[in-house]
């Protein structure tokens, strides 16, 4: 059975919207980590950086998706 790398990276060459949601969820990854890096946050940062964490998970659980019925087509193929 296939890595779970490899897998990400065949569903990145043939599934747009794979990729769509694997490049927002890094772009959410980088803002959070800007917002991280922040001593300080104020209420509408803090309200940002929950809300991109929501959307961040959710797309992480698409994808996880995405791939789990991946693998079952590459097992029946």
């Amino acid at each position: 059975m296939e890595n779970h790398d490899n897998l990400v990276k065949k569903l990145l060459e043939k599934d747009e919207l794979f990729r769509n949601a694997y490049k927002t969820h890094k772009d959410y990854e980088n803002k959070l980590e800007k917002l991280e890096k922040k001593p300080r946050l104020s209420s509408t940062e803090t309200a940002e950086k929950n809300r991109m964490k929501k959307l961040k998970l959710a797309l992480k659980d698409e994808m996880e998706k995405k791939l789990y019925e991946f693998r079952q087509h590459e097992k029946g193929a």
